[in-house]
């Protein structure tokens, strides 16, 4: 069982995650807070493995709670409304293992807690688009990037191509007819071929290979 704690100074946002996070049978709210401070409280007894949180909050924001909610043992996930650049780089600075926007579907957001529980990052796809393009603007870090998306089968290209163009695994699936644990394995079998740790550094190859404009 994961089990999640919400932080967030709305008890109507509170309700409405919860709401959706209870249709898992593999997640449990086990904490609702209402504030940053309140949050890394909560993490001490180590009864939580995923946090949600807020980044404005009265009383202690989220991101200046993220350091110490990560040093219990605890994987945070940034979920709020504001997805600026400067709050990304603070929360994966401090150590967050995902930054989602409150838009999120409610399929998304349970397939995020689960892919956040086992330490994996995840991110909304709108900010993957922002950090790629943001990339895209500097010298590559990888002379080799069409070599490297060579290494994949054909089908494993197709699902590249659409990590790169910043698709959640779900829109991927529609788009290829895939089940999303398909899309999921062949991410996972991707990103070691390509020698990237996450799904944003596989996106930058992707781009650098000149993928996206095949």
């Amino acid at each position: 069982m994961i089990r999640v704690l919400i932080a967030d100074d709305e008890t109507l946002m509170r309700a409405g995650i919860r709401l959706i996070l209870d249709n898992a049978d593999d997640i449990s709210v086990v904490s609702e807070v209402s504030d940053g401070r309140a949050a890394v409280e909560a993490c001490q007894s180590g009864d939580v493995d995923v946090a949600l949180l807020d980044i404005r909050m009265p009383g202690g924001d989220g991101l200046s709670a993220v350091a110490e909610i990560v040093e219990r043992g605890v994987n945070a996930v940034m979920l709020t409304t504001f997805g600026e650049d400067s709050y990304v780089a603070t929360a994966m600075r401090a150590g967050a293992t995902g930054f989602l926007l409150k838009d999120t579907p409610p399929r998304d957001l349970i397939h995020a807690v689960r892919v956040a529980a086992s330490g994996e990052l995840i991110l909304a796809p709108q900010i993957t688009r922002r950090l790629v393009e943001r990339h895209l603007a500097a010298p590559s870090g990888s002379a080799d990037a069409g070599a490297l998306v060579e290494r994949l089968t054909e089908t494993e290209r197709a699902v590249l191509k659409l990590v790169g163009a910043g698709m959640s695994n779900a829109e991927i699936g529609a788009e290829l007819y895939m089940g999303t644990g398909t899309v999921k394995a062949h991410i996972s079998r991707i990103l070691p071929k390509l020698e990237c740790a996450n799904r944003v550094q596989a996106a930058i190859i992707a781009h650098d290979s000149g993928l996206l404009a095949r």
